[in-house]
Protein backbone atom coordinates (compact mmCIF):
# COMPACT_ATOMS: atom_id res chain seq x y z
CA UNK A 1 0.00 0.00 0.00
CA UNK A 2 1.41 3.53 -1.07
CA UNK A 3 1.98 5.66 1.87
CA UNK A 4 0.47 9.24 -0.29
CA UNK A 5 -1.17 12.05 0.76
CA UNK A 6 -4.76 10.26 0.25
CA UNK A 7 -3.55 7.79 3.07
CA UNK A 8 -2.87 11.02 5.07
CA UNK A 9 -6.23 12.51 4.10
CA UNK A 10 -8.30 9.29 5.57
CA UNK A 11 -7.06 9.98 8.49
CA UNK A 12 -10.02 11.42 9.69
CA UNK A 13 -12.29 9.36 9.21
CA UNK A 14 -10.23 6.09 10.62
CA UNK A 15 -8.93 8.22 13.59
CA UNK A 16 -12.64 9.91 14.48
CA UNK A 17 -14.31 7.26 16.78
CA UNK A 18 -10.85 6.51 18.70
CA UNK A 19 -9.37 9.89 19.25
CA UNK A 20 -13.34 12.23 19.20
CA UNK A 21 -12.25 14.22 16.38
CA UNK A 22 -15.27 16.22 15.49
CA UNK A 23 -13.14 18.58 12.79
CA UNK A 24 -11.47 17.21 9.83
CA UNK A 25 -8.48 20.07 10.55
CA UNK A 26 -7.94 17.98 13.99
CA UNK A 27 -6.64 14.98 12.69
CA UNK A 28 -2.88 15.25 12.41
CA UNK A 29 -0.73 15.64 9.37
CA UNK A 30 2.57 15.14 8.28
CA UNK A 31 4.42 18.36 8.42
CA UNK A 32 8.48 17.69 7.57
CA UNK A 33 10.39 14.59 7.39
CA UNK A 34 14.41 15.84 8.34
CA UNK A 35 17.01 13.25 7.68
CA UNK A 36 20.28 14.08 9.24
CA UNK A 37 23.56 12.07 9.45
CA UNK A 38 26.93 13.09 11.30
CA UNK A 39 30.04 13.00 10.15
CA UNK A 40 32.12 11.93 13.02
CA UNK A 41 35.67 12.00 12.60
CA UNK A 42 35.40 12.23 8.42
CA UNK A 43 37.92 15.11 8.22
CA UNK A 44 38.41 14.58 4.61
CA UNK A 45 37.35 16.42 1.89
CA UNK A 46 36.57 13.73 -0.15
CA UNK A 47 34.64 11.62 2.67
CA UNK A 48 32.78 14.74 3.38
CA UNK A 49 31.66 14.94 -0.29
CA UNK A 50 30.86 11.14 -0.48
CA UNK A 51 28.47 11.89 2.74
CA UNK A 52 26.83 14.48 0.71
CA UNK A 53 26.57 12.77 -2.50
CA UNK A 54 25.06 9.75 -0.63
CA UNK A 55 22.48 11.92 1.21
CA UNK A 56 21.39 13.75 -1.99
CA UNK A 57 20.60 10.34 -3.33
CA UNK A 58 19.25 8.89 -1.04
CA UNK A 59 16.54 11.84 -0.46
CA UNK A 60 16.35 13.65 -3.87
CA UNK A 61 17.63 16.77 -2.48
CA UNK A 62 20.78 18.88 -2.06
CA UNK A 63 21.55 18.92 2.55
CA UNK A 64 22.52 21.76 3.93
CA UNK A 65 26.31 21.57 5.95
CA UNK A 66 25.49 21.53 9.26
CA UNK A 67 29.06 23.86 11.14
CA UNK A 68 30.25 23.27 14.57
CA UNK A 69 28.94 26.12 16.45
CA UNK A 70 31.96 26.14 19.07
CA UNK A 71 35.28 24.84 19.38
CA UNK A 72 36.36 22.08 21.31
CA UNK A 73 39.43 21.02 22.45
CA UNK A 74 38.89 17.45 22.48
CA UNK A 75 37.21 16.54 20.03
CA UNK A 76 40.00 18.35 17.80
CA UNK A 77 36.85 20.28 16.31
CA UNK A 78 37.50 24.24 15.33
CA UNK A 79 33.97 26.79 15.06
CA UNK A 80 32.57 26.45 11.58
CA UNK A 81 33.65 22.63 10.76
CA UNK A 82 31.39 20.69 9.21
CA UNK A 83 30.26 18.21 11.65
CA UNK A 84 27.46 16.73 10.12
CA UNK A 85 24.50 17.01 6.73
CA UNK A 86 20.68 17.80 6.94
CA UNK A 87 18.14 17.48 4.47
CA UNK A 88 14.22 19.00 5.54
CA UNK A 89 11.41 17.36 2.82
CA UNK A 90 7.92 18.50 2.63
CA UNK A 91 5.63 18.14 -0.42
CA UNK A 92 5.45 15.53 -3.15
CA UNK A 93 9.41 14.54 -2.28
CA UNK A 94 8.50 14.29 1.24
CA UNK A 95 5.94 11.02 0.81
CA UNK A 96 8.18 9.45 -1.93
CA UNK A 97 10.68 9.22 0.82
CA UNK A 98 8.87 7.99 3.53
CA UNK A 99 7.09 5.24 0.63
CA UNK A 100 10.69 4.01 0.25
CA UNK A 101 11.62 3.79 3.52
CA UNK A 102 8.54 1.79 4.94
CA UNK A 103 8.45 -0.35 2.27
CA UNK A 104 11.92 -0.46 0.33
CA UNK A 105 14.92 0.05 3.36
CA UNK A 106 13.40 -0.83 6.82
CA UNK A 107 12.92 -4.11 5.75
CA UNK A 108 16.38 -4.43 4.12
CA UNK A 109 17.71 -3.28 7.57
CA UNK A 110 19.36 -6.43 9.49
CA UNK A 111 17.43 -8.07 11.97
CA UNK A 112 14.21 -5.70 11.69
CA UNK A 113 11.65 -6.56 13.86
CA UNK A 114 9.59 -3.23 13.91
CA UNK A 115 10.34 0.51 15.10
CA UNK A 116 9.88 0.46 19.35
CA UNK A 117 7.15 2.50 20.32
CA UNK A 118 9.75 4.99 22.61
CA UNK A 119 10.86 6.05 19.11
CA UNK A 120 7.73 8.19 19.42
CA UNK A 121 8.00 11.51 21.61
CA UNK A 122 5.73 13.42 24.26
CA UNK A 123 4.86 15.67 21.12
CA UNK A 124 3.95 13.55 18.43
CA UNK A 125 6.96 13.50 16.36
CA UNK A 126 8.56 9.69 15.02
CA UNK A 127 12.37 9.85 15.26
CA UNK A 128 14.34 7.16 14.01
CA UNK A 129 18.31 6.11 13.92
CA UNK A 130 19.46 3.99 11.33
CA UNK A 131 23.13 2.32 11.24
CA UNK A 132 23.99 1.89 7.85
CA UNK A 133 22.88 3.98 4.85
CA UNK A 134 23.31 0.84 2.37
CA UNK A 135 19.86 -0.42 3.08
CA UNK A 136 18.76 2.68 0.60
CA UNK A 137 18.73 1.20 -3.26
CA UNK A 138 20.37 4.19 -4.24
CA UNK A 139 23.40 3.26 -2.70
CA UNK A 140 26.07 1.27 -4.25
CA UNK A 141 27.07 -2.24 -2.58
CA UNK A 142 30.73 -2.25 -3.57
CA UNK A 143 31.20 0.85 -0.97
CA UNK A 144 30.60 -0.95 2.13
CA UNK A 145 34.05 0.19 3.74
CA UNK A 146 31.77 4.29 3.73
CA UNK A 147 29.68 3.31 5.66
CA UNK A 148 27.14 6.15 7.35
CA UNK A 149 24.26 6.39 9.88
CA UNK A 150 21.03 8.46 9.68
CA UNK A 151 18.19 9.85 11.66
CA UNK A 152 14.80 10.18 10.26
CA UNK A 153 12.61 12.40 11.74
CA UNK A 154 9.03 12.91 11.01
CA UNK A 155 7.46 15.84 12.43
CA UNK A 156 3.67 16.02 12.81
CA UNK A 157 0.81 17.99 14.09
CA UNK A 158 -0.16 15.38 16.74
CA UNK A 159 -0.37 16.77 20.25
CA UNK A 160 0.01 13.35 22.21
CA UNK A 161 2.11 10.13 21.88
CA UNK A 162 -1.21 8.28 22.36
CA UNK A 163 -2.48 10.34 19.13
CA UNK A 164 0.82 9.86 17.37
CA UNK A 165 1.09 6.57 17.72
CA UNK A 166 -2.77 5.90 16.24
CA UNK A 167 -1.95 8.06 13.33
CA UNK A 168 1.78 6.27 12.50
CA UNK A 169 -0.28 2.88 12.89
CA UNK A 170 -2.71 4.33 10.35
CA UNK A 171 -0.21 5.12 8.02
CA UNK A 172 1.12 1.79 7.62
CA UNK A 173 4.48 2.23 9.79
CA UNK A 174 5.49 -0.82 11.03
CA UNK A 175 6.05 -1.24 14.99
CA UNK A 176 7.03 -3.81 17.14
CA UNK A 177 4.51 -6.08 18.50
Amino acid sequence: MMLSKQKQQTAFEALSESQGYTNRMAAPRIMKVIVSSGVGKKRDKNQLALVEDRLTRITGQKPSARPAKASIAQFKMREGDIVGFQVTMRGGRMYDFLDKLIHIALPRTRDFRGINTSAVDDMGNLTIGLRENTIFPETADEDLKDVFGLAVTVVTTAKTKEEALAFFRHLGIPFQA
